[in-house]
């Protein structure tokens, strides 16, 4: 399995045939440097939640690409209104793909999709457990740290994607938090130095995490495990 980091919370996964995006916040996200037409063979979108670095240039890709996006009820209604195809979840559901499988897990967060000068209903935020080729990575979205990361511990996590930047999501002593009771072997930070209001600084996440491997993506990288 290949991750490649494209930007704040965006990210791209390849391995069990298929090739997925995760919160393809890009053509909008000023650090990305990512061209959204150059992502070809997309297979599938995960969408944490329907705010705007999140949600982001998700309607397009779907598109161009005749990808299936896989996210809450309430958001794959309104993605089905965009003519989009669509695989709903909820929290703690579990589901078997041809990949491999995926649990929806919950977060602390909002949901609000902004469309056209008005907020819509998003359903609830959530993170992802995605399982193919054996391993185990799981995306935790927007989220304030919750004692409901200490059931991850049972999942044998392979990859951790946490936010660290505060303000709207842990900030780094409670993602270091995170680890403590995730126990992933590997975690990656995100969702830091998009905005000011975000700042943290990735390699004192790395330093005060204690008992995982802590890898620090620049856009554009990729590591494979």
């Amino acid at each position: 399995m290949k991750i490649k980091f494209l930007g704040h919370s965006a990210f791209m996964i390849e391995g069990g045939g298929i090739r997925a995006l995760i919160d393809p916040f890009i053509s909008m996200n000023p650090g990305s440097g990512i061209n959204v037409k150059e992502l070809k063979g997309i297979t599938h979108i995960f969408v944490t939640h329907g705010h705007d670095d999140h949600l982001g240039d998700t309607v397009n890709i779907a598109k161009s690409n005749n990808a299936k996006v896989i996210c809450n009820y309430e958001i794959g209604q309104y993605l089905r209104g965009k003519g989009l195809l669509v695989h709903a979840m909820h929290i703690g559901g579990r589901t078997s793909f041809d990949f491999g499988k995926v649990k929806m897990t919950p977060a602390l967060h909002g949901s609000g999709i902004f469309d056209r000068g008005s907020m819509i209903y998003g359903g609830n935020p959530c993170g992802f457990v995605i399982e193919l080729e054996g391993r185990k990575v799981y995306h935790a979205g927007d989220t304030g740290l919750t004692m409901d990361m200490k059931l991850l511990e049972d999942e044998k996590i392979d990859v951790a994607l946490l936010p660290i930047g505060g303000n709207f999501t842990m900030d780094i002593d409670d993602a270091v938090k995170a680890v403590d009771f995730i126990k992933p072997k590997m975690v990656i930070p995100m969702h830091y130095n998009t905005m000011p209001l975000i700042k943290a600084d990735p390699e004192e996440f790395k330093e005060k995490v204690k008992n995982a491997t802590v890898r620090i993506l620049t856009v554009g990288e990729s590591i494979s495990i």
